[in-house]
């Protein structure tokens, strides 16, 4: 009776051994998993526009920017530190490009916009002054000039009207009268008729060289309208002549 008492003292304290090995076993823990890294800040963003991109020199254009994530925005050149979104005026003398930077606990980020400066034209140039026809035919028609009692073309005068019928043939529309006239000496009379040869020689030269004769008139002034008043042949050869006159005036 005492061996089976002991026996089963030795069971149990065999089974509670087994049972609190079990418990210790169970006990055990694994060690928890290391805590997450901190999420990495925002990488900043940022724009830049600029309105009109095209101006003619002394105009102006606006620059307008935003951004996301950026403690610090920078705008150059000229500018400096910007808040995080606005817009700004800014009148450049040449093409230049602005660039934005933004800076954050993220790194850094860019955005650029080119303003194009172009020169305007020149004014154009005041028109030229109007030149009448009668103005061009005053600075461009030569007289031709006669020997003592004589209506023939002679060489000098046949130069000048050439160059006369040369400018006539070039303005068509206009009309003139060919006024003869003589020195102071002899009758009036006679040189009357001495002017009135004169005026048709030099009008019949300009028309064989093709100026119309319905354009032309001739008068004859005798020496009653001299160019020059003093007593010598150096007056008297300037009064020897076919003055040519814008416009037509009737015979007297």
């Amino acid at each position: 009776m005492a061996n089976r008492k002991r026996v089963l003292a030795v069971l149990v304290g065999l089974l509670g051994v087994v049972l609190l090995a079990g418990a210790c076993h169970k006990k055990k823990i694994a060690a928890p998993p290391p805590p997450a890294p901190p999420p990495k800040p925002a990488a900043p963003t940022v724009t830049l526009t600029a309105e009109p991109s095209t101006i003619e020199k002394g105009q102006s254009s606006t620059l307008s920017w935003t951004s996301t994530n950026a403690t610090s925005l920078n705008l150059q050149p000229g500018i400096g530190s910007v808040q995080a979104q606005g817009s700004t005026t800014v009148t450049p003398q040449e093409s230049t490009t602005y660039t934005i930077t933004a800076t954050g606990p993220g790194g850094t980020a860019t955005a650029s916009a080119r303003v194009t400066v172009t020169t305007p034209p020149p004014p154009p140039p005041p028109p030229a002054p109007t030149v009448s026809e009668e103005e061009l035919f005053n600075r461009n028609i030569k007289d031709a000039f006669f020997d003592f009692d004589k209506s023939t073309i002679r060489p000098d005068a046949s130069q000048a009207l050439t160059a006369d019928a040369d400018f006539l043939k070039q303005h068509p529309d206009i009309k003139f009268t060919i006024e003869g006239h003589c020195d102071e000496r002899g009758s009036e009379e006679y040189n009357l008729g001495l002017g009135d040869r004169r005026a048709n020689a030099a009008k019949n030269f300009l028309v064989n060289l093709g100026v119309s004769a319905d354009r032309i008139t001739t008068i004859s002034y005798g020496k009653d309208r001299p160019f020059c008043t003093e007593h010598n042949e150096t007056c008297w050869q300037q009064n020897r002549r076919a003055h040519l006159v814008y416009g037509t005036e009737s015979k007297q």
